[in-house]
């Protein structure tokens, strides 16, 4: 058929004929600046919690908890969310998403004790979640086959930078030495509370833009509403060809096969698929993969490493320590006097926003080679590679041999859009928010454990803990070799008449 006559042609052919411009440019900035409000409201405790200890009176214990407890709400709001929008529609569950994120971490700017904290920062990740699965999935089902790998990987790449972003508000705010009182709460108003409602400000932003996206046109179809789809279908066509007298001529969109069912259904009628084949094995292999991604609870500690690492150094005591031998060795930086107890020295927020800026770099790297090699064969080598370079960490006496392999082993972060990519290629339309958020729950539940585990470990058997989850992320690369090539998938797509994965783009 020619590209002028009208007809009534699939989905993604008519996705396609959309073209690619300016609506999934501002799209695809959207979902990024989703993915940061997320990171910078969710996980904002990587710079508060120890920042704020000293007026709160935590403990490490305390802390430890204070800072994985976002991983516990991950695990409560994805499923949820996913499930809300794969019936209720991914833009008006997103903007929900939005709304409470930017009331529950206004509200933490005002605790009065941790536990509070701890409660309404835990509400505030719940609300939030749906800020990063409903955002992707809505950008996976907006943007033309052609583009989608390399949409995703550049998302993921916000993600990385939301620890940069983190960082950079982070350094004109928390050395500033303002204190108001509140008498009726009994707290001073002051720089870390005033971060807290800063990282606010994303979502606010966000909130607006998503204002002018459109609902996913495949959500639409699948839920029978066509002529809704058709005409998102032309308004992403008219915006694409502004300039171009080029018309969308496609009269209608053939109901995908197998998934015709309306998406008003129970929640186990969207979980269940997931749990019977032939969804299963990417269901499982995805889920043990998120099990032993465990680069997060460093990522979280990154920053209070980082503090030790440079205090130490300018003190001239480590140069021949291994990074283990740094962390523990805490009273060379008591020593300091200019060593503040509750705050975070600008050198180390620096190397934490270099590190940020160093793993996106690499990340948009994979954005060229992907398609090349497939996410599955790249989570092999990088896997493998990386998790050698966190074993090997401990094993160089050198304050800057050992630091630099540390550096290495946490551009592991980057595997975390590589596994929401393969999630995407994986799982059909019907389930595929419910499959994003379900794989990540299992995997928060590690990342919590870990996160605390890790946590303990730094302050007693700190070597142990990057044996071990060196070697657990090194095992991922076998893990994947147990799941199909998704270059495979995706050409095998045409050719599948059964409900499964392999019908995903």
């Amino acid at each position: 058929m020619t590209r002028d006559v009208v007809e009534k042609i699939p989905f993604e052919e008519a996705l396609d004929r959309t073209g690619y411009g300016p609506y999934n440019y501002f799209q695809t900035a959207t979902t990024g600046l989703a993915i940061v409000a997320y990171a910078l409201v969710g996980f904002s405790g990587t710079m508060v919690v120890p920042t704020s200890a000293c007026e709160l009176g935590t403990t490490p214990a305390q802390q430890g908890i204070l800072a994985a407890i976002p991983f516990i709400g991950y695990i409560l709001g994805g499923v949820v969310w996913g499930y809300l929008g794969d019936t209720r529609g991914r833009r008006r569950m997103l903007l929900v998403s939005l709304s409470l994120a930017i009331f529950f971490n206004t509200l933490v700017s005002l605790s009065i004790n941790w536990i509070m904290m701890l409660v309404l920062q835990f509400l505030t990740t719940i609300v939030s979640t749906g800020q990063y699965t409903l955002a992707v999935t809505l950008l996976s089902e907006s943007a033309p086959m052609a583009k989608r790998n390399l949409v995703m990987l550049l998302v993921a790449s916000t993600y990385i930078l939301s620890t940069a972003a983190m960082s950079g508000i982070a350094i004109p705010i928390i050395p500033l030495k303002f204190s108001y009182s509140i008498p009726f709460l009994g707290i001073f108003w002051n720089s870390w509370r005033t971060l807290v409602l800063v990282y606010s400000a994303p979502c606010v932003l966000c909130l607006l833009c998503v204002l002018c996206l459109h609902e996913s046109p495949k959500f639409l179809l699948l839920k029978g509403e066509e002529e809704k789809a058709m005409k998102i279908l032309r308004s992403i066509h008219r915006i694409n060809h502004r300039n171009s007298e080029e018309k969308f001529q496609v009269t209608g969109v053939l109901p995908e096969q197998n998934n015709t069912t309306k998406l008003e259904k129970s929640r186990m009628d969207i979980i269940l698929p997931l749990i019977k084949t032939p969804l299963l094995k990417y269901t499982i292999g995805l889920t043990v993969l998120s099990l032993c991604n465990q680069i997060s609870p460093f990522i979280i500690w990154f920053p209070k490493i980082a503090n030790q690492f440079v205090n130490i150094i300018q003190n001239g005591d480590g140069s021949n320590q291994n990074l283990c031998g740094i962390i523990e060795n805490k009273d060379t930086v008591l020593s300091n006097i200019d060593a503040a107890p509750c705050s975070l020295n600008v050198p180390s927020l620096l190397i934490t926003i270099g590190l940020s800026f160093l793993t996106s770099a690499g990340n948009l790297i994979l954005c060229l080679v992907v398609n090349y090699t497939g996410r599955r064969n790249l989570v092999i080598f990088l896997t493998l590679a990386l998790g050698v370079c966190g074993v090997a960490t401990n094993l160089v006496h050198n304050a800057y041999g050992s630091g630099v392999l540390f550096l290495i082993f946490c551009f592991g972060l980057v595997i975390n859009g590589l596994y929401l990519a393969m999630a995407v290629a994986f799982f059909p339309t019907s389930v595929r928010a419910t499959a994003v958020a379900f794989v990540g729950t299992l995997g928060g539940v590690a990342k919590f454990a870990g996160t605390q585990i890790l946590n303990l470990l730094l302050q007693n058997h700190c070597e142990a803990g990057f044996y071990i989850f060196g070697s657990l992320f090194a095992f991922s690369a076998i893990v994947a070799l147990f799941l199909p090539d998704d270059r495979m998938v995706v050409k095998a797509a045409p050719r599948k008449k059964s409900f499964d994965c392999e019908k995903t783009p």
